[in-house]
This record gives C-alpha cells, structure tokens and sequence, in this order.
C-alpha cells in the first residue's frame, strides 16, 4: 500500500505474521467478516459539542470506508488475508468504499456485491473531549441483494459481531468447517442482558466484550471476576477496561492476564475497539503468549486513537515499528515497559521516518490519479 504523509510518498511495510506457519493446505483466508460498510466522515478538532442554532467549525476533516471496513482494514494491515462480504451501493461512496478497500487495502472482496440502487449507509462522526458524537443514516438493502454468509469462505478466523436473540447461520457454518470465530457484542438495546440470548457464542472461541457490557452479562460486580465467568461460557474470555487496560482468562488452562494501557493523546478514539480486535486476533493465530496477545492488541489500539478514526487510523507495521524505535530512544523510560513489547523486536520492519507516519486522509472528490 503506498499513502501519502504529506512529506512524499509513504511506502507501508508488509510483514506476514504468519509465515513461519503457512502450509499449502491452508484456507486461502486468514480471517473471513461480513457485515455493513458505511460511508465515515469524520470531523476533529471541535473544542465542545456542537450547540444548538449554531455553526461548528473543525480544524480536521477525514473521510473513509467505516462500518465493518474498520475491522477488516485493521486485519489487512496486520499482514492477515482478509476476506470480507459485504453490500455495497451503487453511488460514488460506494465505489469510493469498494476501491479503498480492494485497491487501496488489497482486501478480498469477491463475496461482496453491489446492489444497483441502493445508496451507501453514512455516519458522521464528530469527536471533542476525548469522546465522539455520530449521526448516522441508510437503509437495509434488498434481502435478495445481500451477499450470502451462510456460505463462508474456508479461512482461520473469522470475526462476528453477536445479536441477542438472532442466529447467524454462517458462523456455526464456518466453525465446524475449523474457523476459529472471534466475536464481541454490542449494546443490548432490549435490556435483558441475558448471555443465553447470545446464541452463536458455542460456536466461538474467543469472547470480546468491553467491561460494561461483560458485568452486565454475568451479574459480576468487576470486570475480572466477569472474564472468569464469561470464561465458563467460552473458551477464552477477553474484557477491555477502557483506559485500564485488558484482562484475559483462558478457561481451558486457567490462566490469565492483564496489561495496563498505553497512556496516549486520543484524537480520535473512532475504531479503537475494532482494532484492538484485530490486533488479538493476529497474535492468537500467530500462537503468541495470552499477556503477548493483549499487549500488542493494547498498543495498535493505542496508535489508532492517535490518527482520525474508522479505517484511517488502523496502524500498520511500519507505524508499530516507527513507535518502538521512538520509545526506545526516551532516556527515561521504564526498562519494565519496554521489556514488555520486547516480543516484537524480531518482526518489525527497518524504518527510516520517525514516528509518529501521517497517512494520507482520504477525500471524496479527488480523481481516481489524484
């Protein structure tokens, strides 16, 4: 992927995580996802919330593919092959989201289609205060048009964002085909919170949710001792503490671990979860340690909130190996911290730019030779 930083062309590095474990009977995919992609126009830069009868200016503007694009970005970055289906419209945004994706990205999208008529879902995002406000807008698209996730592709992961209530077939599908499922869950808008209700999650090995959301859905009065329940449930448990960090429990062998969370500027914290995701998805498929796994999960979440949100901010290697360069270089720092990301040293690239790499941010309204 070549993206400019404003400075002359910027050149991502391509590492392949994986390549000491690749075999030729590999699934052509390392991790398969389906979902919705929106249109994300991000705005940052506001000083407070936008008032009521007044005009708003932002200092800083993005636009990019979001919606499920954020995680599948996150992955292709990581050096993992993607596949995604999704629907995409048949407007400008969507040509832009499908070009950013499959050109820009170089993420498989042979089980999406485009459905003639049917406009691009939008969101703006607007963040200030650490924080993000979203409007967002668009329709579901004709159930004949969507893609087919009852037929996934063969691959060793696969990423699903569980409903309360709803079953996705495809996901039982990919799973006893060998695919290792990954989920998380969103907000349970119906208030039941009831773990049960999260059908497809026998099918998963791994659990995300954030801490909120894991104490609801256990009754546990902390968001560890909710991990080990959920941990019961699943085989490996994985809560986020927001600015705390992340705590694992792996319920086949009891152990766990907690990393603490990289003290970062946020600009924008737009997709961080998406790719915190990623980032443990990547290093459980590359058989890494569990305290390994969070770490890195930690710190590409960490660089992403540094960078306008949604797919822009997913980093890749060459912005994980910019940074632990930078780190490596303070005088003062903490030698324990630095031995805690020392598992990198053998996968990252030579970098020749500091950190931290400006990307390029994407416009609408260029030409495609812009």
């Amino acid at each position: 992927m070549i993206a400019s930083n404003g400075e002359g062309p910027f050149r991502q590095a391509h590492v392949d995580p994986l390549a000491g474990l690749r075999t030729p009977q590999d699934p052509p995919w390392d991790v398969y996802l389906t979902g919705t992609v929106f249109l994300d126009i991000i705005f940052t830069g506001l000083d407070s919330a936008p008032v009521r009868g007044t005009e708003s200016w932002a200092r800083g503007m993005g636009s990019s593919p979001g919606g499920v694009a954020n995680m599948a970005t996150a992955l292709a970055r990581l050096g993992l092959k993607t596949s995604l289906a999704a629907a995409f419209g048949d407007d400008h945004y969507g040509e832009y989201c499908w070009d950013a994706l499959e050109q820009g990205e170089g993420i498989d999208l042979a089980p999406s289609r485009t459905v003639p008529g049917w406009h691009s879902p939008v969101t703006v995002s607007m963040a200030y205060e650490g924080e993000r406000t979203m409007v967002s807008h668009g329709h579901e698209p004709p159930p004949h048009e969507e893609p087919a996730p009852d037929r996934p592709p063969r691959a060793r992961a696969a990423v699903a964002s569980l409903t309360p209530g709803i079953r996705a077939p495809w996901i039982a599908q990919a799973a006893d085909r060998g695919t290792r499922i990954f989920a998380d869950v969103g907000w349970d808008d119906t208030g039941r919170w009831d773990l049960a209700g999260l059908i497809d999650l026998a099918h998963c090995e791994a659990f995300l949710p954030n801490a909120e959301e894991a104490m609801r859905y256990t009754g546990a009065d902390c968001p560890r001792a909710a991990a080990h329940a959920l941990a019961e449930h699943v085989p490996l448990a994985v809560v986020t503490l927001g600015p705390e960090g992340a705590y694992a429990v792996d319920g086949r062998s009891g152990e766990s671990a907690e990393v603490p969370a990289i003290d970062v500027e946020a600009l924008d914290p737009t997709g961080a979860g998406d790719v915190f995701v990623a980032g443990f998805v990547m290093g459980t498929l590359a058989d890494w340690p569990l305290a390994d796994r969070l770490a890195f999960a930690g710190l590409t979440a960490a660089l992403s909130v540094q960078e306008f949100g949604g797919s822009l901010s997913a980093p890749g290697w060459s912005e994980i190996a910019a940074w632990w360069r930078k780190v490596q270089s303070v005088d003062d720092q903490d030698p324990a911290a630095l031995r805690r990301y020392a598992f990198l040293e053998g996968l990252l690239p030579e970098v020749t730019r500091p950190w931290p790499l400006r990307r390029a941010v994407p416009t609408i309204g260029f030409g495609r030779s812009a």
